[in-house]
């Protein structure tokens, strides 16, 4: 017995993260460039470390922008429950980039601390002022972002602006005072901030492929709500996944009494539903069975 509860505003909801992203897109895209010069002319190694994680983003942002357009994609022949987890794949491909650019700006920051070097603190006062405006702007956008992408680009972004507020800062003391070693500390500390996005990123990915339980949905209270419904005796076989990080799928054995009419079975659907909707859960597979029949799934897996 099937219960299906999908999104019928799916397409208008994919319409607008699209959206968000393409801005954040185009607005990393056109800054990276910005930074790119601004680095190489202030021989700002925090600003260069900056501009490759913007260029990261970039590509990235880029990468789910496609993946995010074929994720809305329903089933087919070749996936059953359609093309949403394609929208992950951005998230292992961002990790990939900003583990190699990481490592590379790490040895050139220990380097510039070993043998500092000058930089060009009013170029990086300016660059961090239009850095801030322009990752500003993209968060303003993305923050009252829904979807698990968005949440997810709207806290990359605002470490962007936090980045840029250090830099402001540390310019600010470089035109007081010399200290050249500050540029490539503070490209340490943007570092740190990109692997552990990173780690967050790759962590929340696995859990999904993986097919762990969503954080979001405690299974004992679910089983409880569940035996606590009329006619149901018993749960077994529950098993609860998430596609995306977003929708979540659920399949469970019910016992109930074998002299439940059809007509209140399908009622009883419905109740397991509504219960099931509760929890965040909205496409559900159902399995009936009575008292005196014998569960010929094997539900305990080894």
């Amino acid at each position: 017995m099937y219960l299906c509860g999908m999104d019928h505003h799916h397409g208008h909801t994919q319409g607008r993260i699209s959206g968000n992203i393409d801005l954040a897109f185009f607005l990393n895209l056109g800054f990276a460039v910005i930074e790119l010069t601004g680095g190489l002319l202030t021989n700002s190694v925090a600003i260069l470390s900056d501009a490759f994680h913007d260029a990261g983003d970039c590509v990235s942002l880029g990468v789910s922008w496609y993946l995010q357009k074929v994720s809305g994609r329903g089933r087919d022949k070749r996936y059953s429950y359609g093309y949403r987890r394609f929208s992950l794949l951005g998230a292992l491909f961002l990790s990939v980039v900003l583990l190699i650019g990481s490592a590379f700006i790490i040895k050139e920051s220990i380097a510039r601390i070993i043998a500092p070097e000058p930089a060009h603190a009013q170029g990086m006062l300016l660059l961090a002022v239009l850095g801030i405006a322009i990752n500003g702007l993209a968060a303003l956008r993305m923050r009252k972002g829904a979807s698990f992408n968005e949440r997810a680009i709207f806290v990359h972004i605002m470490e962007d602006v936090l980045g840029w507020i250090a830099v402001l800062a540390a310019s600010v003391v470089m035109l007081l005072v010399d200290f050249p070693v500050i540029d490539p500390i503070l490209s340490l500390a943007i570092c740190v901030w990109v692997l552990y996005n990173v780690y967050k990123n790759l962590k929340g990915t696995l859990k999904v492929l993986l097919q762990e339980i969503p954080g979001n949905v405690d299974t004992e209270k679910l089983e409880t709500a569940l035996c606590a419904l009329e006619h149901v005796l018993q749960v077994h076989d529950l098993h609860v996944w998430t596609l995306d990080g977003e929708q979540h799928i659920m399949t469970l054995h019910a016992v109930i009494s074998g002299n439940l009419p059809a007509s209140d079975r399908q009622a009883l659907k419905a109740s397991i539903k509504a219960v099931c909707d509760g929890f965040d859960i909205h496409h559900v597979t159902v399995e009936f069975e009575t008292e005196t029949e014998k569960c010929e799934c094997e539900c305990t897996i080894p």
